[in-house]
């Protein structure tokens, strides 16, 4: 009855926002090439050509704005693992923390051999993640007209799908999607 037109009613809401994760993908992978283009024709990467185009004060804003933005990220990034090592462990939140934080510093140490050894860990990552998509696929079965329709047409239904909009585009164009691409490539 209500439980179950509710979450039909969830689905719609779902699938009406379709569009902004397909524009946002779209968005990111745009940026992130033309960052990459700039490091490999420049040699430079986007931070050392905006001190380099930009008056001292508004380079100076934009590295406080981008410290902030960087730092809502990562805590969005570490409260995101943690509660998965929560919900996937059982163990105590304050544990799941700790233990994100451990991962986070094996991770990071994995580059004392190279970049590679940390790109095979985010690509394995990002293989889990995948993979995972493509089982809950299976598993909810969704109307695959009602998801190619909502992936191409944009719909907004009021303020909530609005504001779930903007925060769709802010998970995915994230200041790391700006700025690394551009340092990845710059001496490649």
């Amino acid at each position: 009855g209500n439980f179950a037109t509710n979450i039909q009613g969830g689905a719609q809401f779902g699938y009406m926002l379709l569009w902004v994760v397909v524009a946002s993908n779209l968005t990111a992978m745009l940026v992130q090439a033309l960052s990459a283009k700039l490091g490999i024709a420049t040699g430079r990467n986007l931070p050392e050509m905006c001190r380099d185009q930009f008056p001292r004060p508004v380079v100076w804003g934009m590295w406080v704005i981008n410290e902030v933005v960087a730092m809502a990220t990562d805590l969005a990034e570490f409260l995101g693992a943690a509660l998965g090592f929560y919900l996937l462990l059982h163990i105590p939140l304050l544990l799941a923390a700790v233990l994100t934080g451990i991962v986070t510093f094996v991770i990071l140490a994995l580059e004392r051999h190279g970049f590679r050894p940390v790109e095979a860990v985010i690509t394995g990552f990002v293989g889990v993640i995948a993979v995972s998509y493509v089982i809950e696929t299976i598993l909810d079965r969704p109307d695959w007209l009602e998801v190619g329709v909502n992936a191409v047409i944009p719909r907004l239904a009021g303020t909530e799908s609005i504001l779930l909009a903007t925060g769709i585009l802010g998970a995915t164009v994230m200041p790391h999607v700006v700025f690394l691409p551009s340092a990845l490539t710059q001496h490649r």
